[in-house]
């Protein structure tokens, strides 16, 4: 019962605050110079009632996160070109802590199953397939050394203790105690970083080579605070309550203040990420209660408050809605949810088999033919391989699996007044 409950304690701190927290998950573009970082042109990438958090890139274009849905956290995927956020995975349980693979399509993330188990799995994201990666550690964090090396968090008893595995063949090693959730490659180096615990009154930034396990001193942490990332090889950001902070290693002993956080809603920093070029911070934040949804238009203190409003016509539904509106319709389609599936679609709809032959015309006759679909198939799921968005169109190039069977397939939709009016399949 007791390692049942750290579990529950330990994973990700998720489980334990995921009913009571509302995080949001925030991207900025950073200015780094010589003398100061800015922080401007903030986005919510979230918009989510409840959990989103532990942010990461996936390449320049996409951003990965955990985010709740239905009260279950998996993986979405946020296309910072289209402003379109899109599901990755479809499993039973939960994921946490989403991170690209070295060198393979595949997503890795921390999965909590219904039956309690948590383990780190990899998910190919052309099939979304998934595979088990550590078999006997139970990983509660984790960072990607290289395709084949992972440095994880591990729980064990009543502490965290840092491991290394080789997943050529199958070893893990342990090499300190103690130690928290922040693990990052360290740029332009062959180590990691992570934050040791040993130390309750100071918690200190270590260094870890893999290869070799030697682990060096690098810094303290901001005092009670763990999560920081790495915006260069002598840059560190970490950020406690509201504020964001930076340290400058060989320059400076303290942590400065970088800019405060609170005009944005933002409560209390708990993950940080950049990508590769230090030009582009993640921030997930616990959210202040008076907050209100806001974007940044040109600097973290000025911000202009944005709503919603259902597209009315075909010219004020810009791609990003047309997007948002196929992705939420594959969404039901994979839930074999009739209901939500068909409320995306006009009540003329016609289906067509390319290039012009009419399979179905109307909400009715579609009706009927995808609910005898979703009943005889529950095994239904389709994956995204590549999409286009044109004006009011959406072309998705798509991999399902229906009965056991893998079969691709193209389809284009056409949107107008908020709903798909068209739809043009090859096969």
């Amino acid at each position: 019962m007791k390692s049942f409950a750290l579990l529950f304690t330990f994973s990700i701190g998720f489980l334990t605050i995921n009913a009571q927290s509302n995080t949001e998950v925030f991207l900025f573009d950073l200015e780094v110079s010589s003398s100061k970082i800015e922080l401007k042109n903030a986005k919510n990438l979230s918009k989510n009632e409840g959990y989103d958090n532990q942010p990461s890139f996936l390449n320049d274009r996409y951003v990965l996160f955990a985010s709740t849905r239905k009260v279950q956290t998996d993986i979405a995927k946020y296309d910072m070109r289209y402003d379109s956020k899109s599901w990755l995975n479809f499993s039973e349980g939960g994921e946490y802590t989403p991170l690209k693979v070295p060198n393979k399509n595949e997503v890795s993330a921390v999965r909590l199953d219904k039956d309690g188990k948590q383990r780190l799995y990899a998910y190919n994201m052309s099939n979304g397939d998934s595979n088990e990666l550590i078999q006997d550690l139970v990983v509660a964090y984790y960072t990607w050394f290289d395709e084949n090396t992972i440095v994880s968090s591990v729980i064990e008893g009543d502490d965290l203790n840092l491991y290394v595995t080789n997943l050529l063949d199958g070893r893990s090693r342990k090499y300190a105690s103690n130690v928290g959730r922040s693990l990052h490659r360290i740029p332009n180096s062959n180590l990691v970083g992570f934050v040791s615990k040993e130390n309750k009154n100071s918690w200190q930034i270590k260094s870890l080579n893999p290869t070799t396990g030697t682990t060096k001193v690098i810094a303290n942490t901001i005092q009670g605070v763990e999560d920081i990332c790495w915006l260069n090889s002598k840059t560190i950001l970490s950020g406690k309550e509201a504020i964001l902070y930076k340290l400058t290693l060989q320059k400076a002993n303290d942590w400065k203040q970088v800019t405060d956080l609170s005009s944005n809603g933002i409560a209390k920093i708990t993950r940080l990420a950049s990508n590769p070029e230090s030009n582009k911070l993640l921030i997930a934040g616990d959210m202040s209660a008076t907050s209100t949804t806001t974007e940044t238009t040109e600097d973290t203190n000025q911000t202009e408050t944005t709503t919603s409003e259902e597209p009315t016509t075909e010219s004020n539904t810009d791609t990003s809605q047309i997007e948002a509106i196929i992705q939420k319709n594959l969404e039901a389609y994979n839930a074999r949810d009739i209901d939500a599936f068909m409320k995306d679609y006009s009540d003329d709809v016609k289906l067509y088999a390319y290039p012009n032959t009419l399979q179905t015309e109307g909400k009715d006759a579609m009706r009927k033919s995808y609910s005898d679909w979703f009943d005889r198939v529950p095994d239904l799921r389709a994956f995204v391989k590549k999409r286009i968005v044109i004006g009011n169109k959406v072309i998705d190039e798509e991999q399902v699996t229906a009965n056991g069977k893998i079969f691709n397939a193209v389809a284009i939709y056409e949107v107008e007044n908020g709903k798909i009016v068209k739809v043009t399949f090859i096969q």
